[in-house]
């Protein structure tokens, strides 16, 4: 039995922490949550305080065993779970798990994995904070409230195994509406004119003071023969000192965005480095210990330790005028900031990058350096800018007045250590000098060229993962916590795609899916409802509010609501057959809507005397501005490409999972974003090739129609559709094709799922 038991959640952190406590401390982990809400079925009694019915987890029962076996009464177990609501009530949750309630149980927190921290934080255990509990379980009921009464109510109205959640539905909206503005926006034609001198370049900006807007290739023509009248004079020369300060600290959603940018890591890639590097997931000779400190924060404050070594570091690495004076110290401009924990920053400044970089992986070290760079330009001077505007008159009756802009860093100051979406911030300082010749007053100077350029407006562009992320921050959406899962799930749920520019696009069934939300369930998709909702879970957490009133002031209404709308709307009203033409062989209608399996095309209708030809929609097609000819060249599926060299036909066609080849009875699937309408022969033949070696990687026996083959979850026997587990204890490759034909008569019936299909209604919505 231990004496002394520290819980914390993952293995990393307990390998970690165990290197700083002696033989009286045993540290290990809960891997996460051991209980949670049942999956087959709501799991909370609305009709009794909303009172919740947790069970320990089917994959965390043996780790509950084992934890209650390092237990007796004399042991003194400290909760050191994450220092959020989700690590407070994953506390909760073990205290109850392991029947806790005599034993001397204390609450420890750390934003930091270092041998101070943690020795610090185990001389100051404090009680379980039971309003951050509470926080997290109105988030959680909340949330299986949403997910498991709307999701049901999607599968019947428009497809099996859709899905819908509180933060996840209003992030498909924001990308739904934005889809929606471009496919509006109509170009409008703008031209720019800019005048070339000897020594540098200036843009046409006002007409008569006003500021100029040429919109044709007649206005452009008019400046050009106007200029020609007339000398260009310089008609005024302003210079002027500014300084430039530096960005806050990273937060949770600042790293997610820098990182994007600078280093092209999708949101989830981020947050996984970032724990690797606050758990310290590595071997640094002579150091134990994480490298950053707590990366699920919105707070941008450092702490007094922080800003004095901050100072003595820039000293040494940059000199004295570099640095400051007084710490510089910042203010959330976010709506409901928790502050309670630190920006992140590196535990101690004086380990450089380059220090490290030998011992971190590549997306460690380059993480790291990016938190190294930014917390030590937060705290060090502002870069000094000489800024140059020439106001140069043109024109019959000087009536067009151009600018040139100019610019020289007299002392780089942040610049030098970091400068924000660039990567190489020495280099960048260098390169955003414009500098401008030297002129005066009323000087005249000699046109080189004048140049005409038509340009056409833009659309607004697609979000981003970082930009969404932002956008989320700056509505109240989710927390730091939620950003990346919820990016996650709304791709995994095949609501958005990522276009190879990596920005997120709604998917057809995304925008049936937001359409249905919108006109019946208006709150869930409102930015500011779901904001107005994260601000209630803070006021749980801060005790100005009971979770159990909250709970009731949102679910009754909305569990009317669904169970009306069940009964009120159909699904054709939901689904919103778009018809696009008539098809000139049958006469009859083309239209596109989706279907059980997804987006497709139907020519006919149900109540023609001939059934309708229905086809798949690739994905690479939108229901709301797919082509009549694109959509019936859908039909042109299955197409037969030509034959493989052992003489069978390669057929490439779009099916329930995707498109795929087909050659015989194998089906291989097309990689992402490949058309099987422009699939050619040599294609089909490469991506049969590689699914060959694959499956013969995984295949350990072939008896023909019986296959043993080595999956995802290990080996297993494969005899037509069906799968059979094999006994423990049994080698897969010792199995003939009798042992595998004795294993399949004496495997046990199949279970009859709990629930029905409300389990799989948890599934899709948790």
């Amino acid at each position: 039995m231990a004496k002394n038991l520290i819980i914390v959640e993952s293995p990393a952190k307990a390998r970690t922490i165990s290197k700083f406590l002696g033989e009286d401390y045993t540290v290990t982990a809960s891997m996460g949550h051991v209980r949670d809400l049942p999956s087959s079925k709501l799991g909370f009694d609305p009709e009794n305080g909303f009172a919740p019915d947790y069970e320990i987890s089917k994959n965390k029962k043996k780790t509950v065993s084992e934890l209650k076996k390092q237990i007796d009464k004399d042991t003194v177990v400290y909760l050191a779970t994450d220092e959020d609501r989700e690590g407070e009530a994953i506390s909760w949750h073990l205290l109850a798990a392991l029947g806790l309630k005599k034993q001397p149980v204390k609450r420890i927190v750390f934003h930091e994995i270092t041998k101070p921290a943690i020795l610090n934080a185990l001389k100051n255990p404090r009680e379980l904070d039971q309003q951050l509990v509470d926080a997290q379980q109105a988030r959680r009921i909340l949330d299986r409230a949403v997910g498991y009464e709307l999701s049901p109510l999607l599968w019947k109205k428009i497809k099996p195994g859709l899905s819908a959640g509180r933060v996840q539905s209003v992030s498909v909206y924001i990308l739904v509406e934005r889809e929606r503005e471009i496919r509006k926006f109509i170009p409008e034609e703008y031209w720019k004119i800019r005048a070339d001198f000897s020594d540098f370049s200036a843009e046409l900006k006002k007409l008569d003071g006003k500021p100029a807007r040429v919109v044709n290739e007649t206005g452009a023509l008019e400046v050009e023969a106007s200029v020609k009248q007339g000398d260009f004079v310089v008609n005024e020369v302003e210079e002027r000192m500014t300084n430039r300060k530096p960005g806050a600290p990273f937060t949770t959603s600042t790293i997610q965005q820098e990182a994007s940018v600078k280093l092209g890591y999708s949101v989830k890639r981020t947050m996984v480095v970032a724990q690797q590097l606050y758990e310290g997931n590595f071997e640094i000779p002579d150091y134990s210990g994480g490298l950053i400190t707590y990366m699920r924060t919105d707070s941008v404050a450092l702490a007094n330790q922080a800003l004095t070594q901050a100072q003595e570091v820039i000293n040494l690495e940059y000199g004295l005028k570099f640095g400051l004076k007084e710490p510089r110290l910042f203010k959330n401009r976010i709506a409901n900031a928790q502050e309670a924990h630190e920006a992140i920053r590196p535990v101690d400044l004086s380990l450089k990058p380059s220090t490290v970089k030998a011992h971190l992986s590549s997306d460690q070290f380059r993480l790291y350096s990016l938190v190294w760079k930014r917390t030590l330009a937060s705290q060090m001077a502002p870069a000094e800018i000489a800024r140059t505007t020439l106001k140069i008159a043109a024109g019959a009756q000087k009536e067009y007045l151009f600018v040139a802009k100019g610019q020289r860093v007299v002392f780089p100051g942040f610049l030098q250590a970091y400068t924000e979406g660039l990567e190489d911030p020495s280099a960048a300082a260098v390169e955003k000098d414009v500098i401008l010749p030297k002129v005066e007053k009323d000087q005249q100077l000699p046109l080189k060229k004048l140049n005409l350029e038509q340009l056409f407006t833009k659309p607004p562009a697609r979000y981003t993962e970082a930009s969404l992320v932002k956008k989320m921050e700056s509505e109240g959406i989710g927390r730091p916590s939620t950003y990346a899962p919820t990016i996650s799930t709304i791709q995994d749920r095949g609501y958005v795609e990522v276009t190879p520019e990596k920005q997120l696009k709604p998917t057809s069934i995304g925008e049936v899916v937001t359409d249905f939300l919108t006109n019946h369930f208006s709150e869930i998709v409102d930015l500011g409802f779901t904001a107005k909702i994260e601000r209630n879970f803070d006021r749980i957490a801060n005790g100005e509010e009971e979770w159990v009133e909250m709970m009731g002031s949102f679910y009754q209404p909305f569990h009317e609501r669904v169970v009306e709308k069940d009964g009120s709307v159909t699904r054709a009203e939901v689904l919103k057959r778009r018809e696009l033409g008539t098809d000139p062989e049958s006469g009859k209608p083309v239209s596109v809507s989706i279907g059980r399996y997804g987006p497709m095309v139907q020519i006919g209708t149900r109540e023609d005397e001939e059934k309708p030809r229905f086809a798949s929609l690739p994905d690479s097609l939108n229901l709301n501005d797919v082509s009549f000819e694109e959509a019936m060249e859908c039909f042109a599926l299955p197409r037969t490409l030509g034959n493989h060299e052992n003489g069978e036909e390669i057929i490439v066609n779009n099916g329930r999972f995707g498109p795929y080849v087909k050659l015989g009875k194998n089906f291989f699937s097309l990689p992402k974003g490949e058309d099987p309408l422009n699939t050619d022969l040599a294609q089909a033949i490469e991506i049969i090739r590689e699914g060959l070696e694959k499956k013969a990687k995984s295949t350990i026996h072939d008896f023909g129609e019986i296959l043993v083959l080595d999956g995802r979850y290990g080996p297993y026997i494969k005899s037509g559709k069906k799968n059979y587990k094999i006994p423990k204890g049994i080698e897969p490759e010792s199995l003939d094709e009798a042992a595998c034909l004795k294993i399949i008569a004496e495997a046990p019936p199949p279970k009859a799922g709990r629930g029905g299909k409300n389990k799989s209604a948890k599934k899709k919505t948790d």
